[in-house]
This record gives structure tokens, sequence and C-alpha cells, in this order.
């Protein structure tokens, strides 16, 4: 048994999705249910016996320790996290309440658990801890991608406290011997990703007939990973990673994000058109955000080298698939752009086109 923390968010609920129909091993999936935690991502396994739901906080190491002690797992693999960048500007404590002292309740918890075991299990036990490439801050148009060895240099809030919790992992594999290994991997892409980033927030307003904001001039370059190939790396560091060790996970897809909005407009014209013109004419471009990082790039060699793991999925076969999910899945993405999401993103968006509208 494997215990997983944050399996009702994005890339954590695809985790549980593809270990399960993978394999029997049954998961423990620990989750606060927060605005990104959204629990009908599993409806599919809602009543697999495999998959045992526990709602609940990271930072309470108390029913941490209870549900370890309770149910014996093997390893932890860590998603639970704050995620989005505009988010950490608006309201970064809530960042480094999640991702540092949340991440530091659970090592506390882990360490204590693993300490006790028998030392035949104590020996294949593993905390794996998911990141980001966002920590290692930006790059120039012609930079080497980043490494396992780049220098950490966050920018936004959002990547200072998972900075701050890499470096928690870190120190309790060295000073405590607890078999850590950590990933950090580019940006994700695929089903059930929150409407708030960039990809399905594209699709859902194009399809809405709203505007499609680009930050700036849409020049920032990301590297693109399917999140169905995360998960793949994931397992694979979880089977064969060295503790201590930590592995960059990419997608090798550089996209600048301008492109990216073409390609996804491009799609939906072929496969869900407007009744007249592209909707590449709903896109309108807003103030860039504080401190946005011009590029990432990650390079992946290290995991496929030792591992001998690579993505499967290149942009244009994942984003079409992305693009097909959103489009057969309506009900969910009524469900998700309820409440707070909407409030949210008008928050977001209405603010920085109004500042546009200002300077002009």
């Amino acid at each position: 048994m494997i215990f997983i923390t944050g399996g009702a968010g994005f890339i954590g609920s695809n985790f549980v999705l593809d270990w399960l129909a993978q394999n029997d091993e049954p998961v423990i999936n620990f989750d606060k249910l927060t605005y990104a935690g959204n629990i009908n991502n599993l409806a599919s396994v809602r009543q697999d016996p495999r998959h045992i739901f526990v709602q609940g906080d990271i930072g309470d190491t108390a029913q941490v320790a209870a549900l370890l002690a309770q149910y014996k797992p093997r390893a932890i693999v860590h998603f639970a996290a704050e995620s989005h960048v505009d988010r950490s500007i608006h309201g970064p404590a809530a960042f480094v309440e999640t991702n540092v002292n949340g991440t530091f309740g659970l090592l506390e918890a882990a360490r204590s658990y693993w300490s006790a075991l028998p030392d035949t299990e104590k020996a294949v036990f593993r905390f794996l801890h998911v990141s980001t490439d966002e920590v290692y801050g930006t790059l120039g148009p012609t930079d080497a991608p980043f490494t396992e060895n780049t220098q950490y240099a966050p920018n936004s809030p959002y990547s200072a406290s998972k900075a701050a919790s890499d470096h928690l992992v870190r120190s309790y594999h060295h000073t405590y011997g607890l078999p850590t290994l950590t990933t950090n991997c580019s940006n994700n892409y695929g089903s059930y990703h929150f409407p708030e980033k960039l990809i399905p927030l594209i699709i859902t307003n194009a399809r809405a007939g709203k505007p499609l904001p680009i930050y700036g001039d849409g020049q920032q370059v990301r590297d693109w990973l399917y999140v169905s190939d995360h998960c793949a790396a994931i397992r694979r560091v979880l089977e064969a990673g060295k503790p201590g060790e930590v592995y960059n996970v990419g997608g090798w897809n550089e996209k600048a994000n301008l492109d990216v909005v073409h390609t996804l407009c491009d799609i939906l014209d072929e496969l869900d058109p407007k009744a007249t013109g592209s909707y590449r004419d709903q896109i309108t471009y807003v103030t860039d955000r504080p401190g946005h990082d011009r590029r990432y790039a990650i390079d992946a060699r290290k995991i496929e080298r030792e591992l001998g793991w690579k993505p499967k999925e290149t942009f244009d076969t994942g984003i079409r698939k992305t693009v097909q999910w959103y489009l057969t899945n309506q009900d969910w993405v009524k469900d998700v752009q309820s409440g707070d999401y909407l409030k949210w993103v008008e928050k977001n968006y209405e603010q920085r086109q109004s500042s546009v509208e200002d300077k002009q």
C-alpha cells in the first residue's frame, strides 16, 4: 500500500487513476479538498476497494501519524501543494502554510513512522516529494536547460515555498537518513486540470465566447509535459530511484505561451468550430504578472539515462488528447466552474484588462 497526499488534485488524481489501472496495490488518498482538490476527478474509482480516500490536512501531524500507523504504507508520494503563481502573488500566506509548514509536518510524521519500522520494511520505504522546475528561476533565450545541479533562484512566492519544501526534504535525508526522492517537473497539462491554468482556461473561455487572456507579449516559454507521462516518471522513480537523489522530469517540448494558445485555437476550430470566424479572434492581451519568469526548460537526461524513462507523448499528440477530453467532459468543466473559481478568474483577469485599458 502507498500513501498519497493531494490525490484529488490535477496531477495527484491522474496518478491515482493510472496507478490503479496498472496494478492492484491499494492507495490511501489523503487530500484537504481545497478549491483545487476535486473528488469528482476520482468518480471512476469511488467504489474501488483499492482506493481509500481520507479528507485531511498534511499539516495535521497527528492525523497523518494515525493513518500511517493504521495502514502501514511502504511509501509516501507527496503531491499536496498550493501551486498557482497568481494566487501566490495575491495571497502568499497559504503557500507558506501548505508548501512549507505542511511539508514539514508530513516529514515529521514520516520520520517517526519510518524510524519505528522493522529493518526489512525500513530498507524499502520511500518518501517521494513532487516538486517543480520553477524553483530554478528563469532562463535566457539561449541558456542551457535546468539540470539537477542548477542553483535554486525562485522568483515568486509559490516557487519560493516549493524551494523551501525541497530543502526540507533534502535535509531529512541527510540529517535523519529518511529515504527521500525528489522530482522537479516542467509544466503539466492533460485531463482534470483546474481551469485557472493556461491550457484549460483557454479551452473553456474559447468555447464560452470569452476573451483568451495572454500575459504581456505571450512569449514566455515553458516546457510542456503530458500528465500521464509525468505519472509514469513518478512510478519509475518510486520503483528504482536512489534515495537522496533528485530527478528532473520534462517533456522536451518548449513552447511560447502564445504559440500554445494558437495551437489550442486551431484544434478547436477543427473539432468544435464557431459559427463564424476563428477562436483566435478572442485573443486579448493583459498586463503581465509581476516577476513573470521568461523561460523554463528541463534537461531530463538523468532520469532517462539512470532509470530508462522518457516521455511518450509529443506536444502535438498530448494537446490534441487534452482538447478532446475537455470537449467530451463538459459536465466536469461546468461543475468546476461554479462558485469560487468564477470569482477568482473575474478578479484576476478583469483587473489586468482594466490596467491595460488605463494605459491605452
